[in-house]
């Protein structure tokens, strides 16, 4: 079977083991997690501690085969644990998220001798990796990048510009896109991935400044005269890249889905408890009617995330297409993100915006889900595209 479409065996999503997991980390969270969530946010400080009891959970090894060292979940267990992390504080999520991505391609699309050398020290948490595909000038159209990597021997010379790169300045890693052949018609066919280790060439410019999703190190990343091992060239044949790429959105997006629907829930938790303490006119405010309504309209929205992110996570672990289903779960669970935690501002009023409460928080990581692993502009696309393609008449 060809490499690029193997998907390993799925695992039993449902069974007791992996709910048992389930509720320890959803216990750790809020032990370990929840009491630190705001100090790290607002001092934008790496938690260097809280990744290391990640590696110990084995957090990093999560959707790794069980062959590799990794705990083999399915990916609906995982995205309850993303969802989990992301009531309490979304951030932390996306270290593991990347990692994983990176992890799930190599296992998908990787030589034996690939998968051999990474996903043992990924599961452990040894290797942390990212995805670097984003350049400055390309987004969304990722055939667009000039990023290059010119065969020289038994090395890839790398050269080019990459951003917006989560796990980069304290990762060990990326998963590197490039244009192996610049002048291939079409695009896609001149590009390859490599699996990139920090060296010399393999340059962390510095890391971003961002409203949201702060104390994670999203950087900017410069590869000048960059060596890669042709070894290290993603399935061994180049011109794959673009395909092994969209081989993971699918997963990507669900990820994603999972922190959008975890930000909604948390908003909704926090204004729930505050809506029955805070009073006006009188009485607790949930039981005015305008609050009602926005209580109505959040939990609505939460439980219909959700359900769409378990239709696409069961169809990825049965090995069904699912990038339908994966991208109505991304904009159900991104949207639903946005729209509670605008919500909560709402109900919270002017104490919403002091940093005093939390909520500031979920505000301002929420928009991040619309736009990352695909704007929710160019999904609505994709839904309608493959809709009629499903649906043809």
């Amino acid at each position: 079977m060809d490499a690029v479409t193997t998907r390993p065996a799925p695992d039993t999503p449902d069974s007791s083991d992996q709910q048992a997991f389930v509720d320890a980390v959803e216990a750790w969270a809020e032990k370990e997690l929840r009491p630190v969530a705001r100090k790290y946010d607002l001092a934008d400080e790496y938690p260097h501690d809280i990744v290391e009891q990640m590696k110990e959970l084995g957090l990093f090894g999560a959707t790794i085969g069980e062959e590799y060292g990794g705990l083999g979940l399915s990916s609906w267990t995982y995205a309850q644990i993303v969802i989990k992390l992301s009531s309490i504080w979304m951030a932390p999520s996306g270290i593991v998220n990347s990692h994983l991505i990176m992890a799930s391609a190599i296992e998908r699309a990787g030589t034996e001798e690939q998968k051999a050398k990474y996903l043992p020290r990924m599961a452990t948490g040894e290797f942390r990796g990212s995805i670097g595909l984003t350049e400055p000038n390309a987004g969304s159209d990722l055939q667009a990048i000039r990023t290059v990597a010119k065969l020289d021997g038994d090395d890839y010379v790398v050269n080019g510009n990459k951003t917006w790169i989560t796990n980069s300045m304290h990762g060990h890693g990326t998963l590197l896109l490039v244009k192996t052949d610049p002048a291939a018609q079409p695009r896609h066919k001149g590009m390859s991935l490599l699996i990139a280790e920090k060296a010399r060439g393999f340059n962390v410019v510095g890391k971003l400044k961002k409203m949201g999703y702060r104390s994670i190190d999203t950087c900017e990343l410069n590869f000048e005269d960059y060596r890669v091992p042709k070894a290290n060239l993603l399935g061994g044949v180049e011109g794959k890249g673009f395909i092994q790429t969209a081989g993971g959105l699918e997963l990507g997006r669900i990820n994603v889905a999972s922190r959008g629907a975890g930000i909604a829930e948390g908003a909704l938790k926090h204004s729930l408890r505050y809506a029955q303490e805070r009073s006006a006119f009188g009485k607790p405010i949930w039981q005015h009617q305008a609050i009602q309504m926005k209580l109505a309209d959040m939990v609505t929205q939460v439980e219909g995330a959700k359900r769409l992110i378990e239709q696409a996570a069961r169809k990825f672990d049965a090995g069904e297409r699912c990038d339908l289903e994966a991208a109505m779960a991304k904009l159900a669970g991104s949207e639903a993100g946005a729209f509670c935690a605008q919500e909560a501002m709402r109900i919270f009023g002017g104490y919403s915006y002091s940093v005093e409460y939390e909520i500031e928080r979920f505000y301002r990581d929420a928009m991040l889900m619309c736009i990352g692993e695909g704007t929710n502009e160019i999904l609505r696309t994709v839904i309608a595209k493959q809709l009629v393609e499903r649906y043809r008449v």
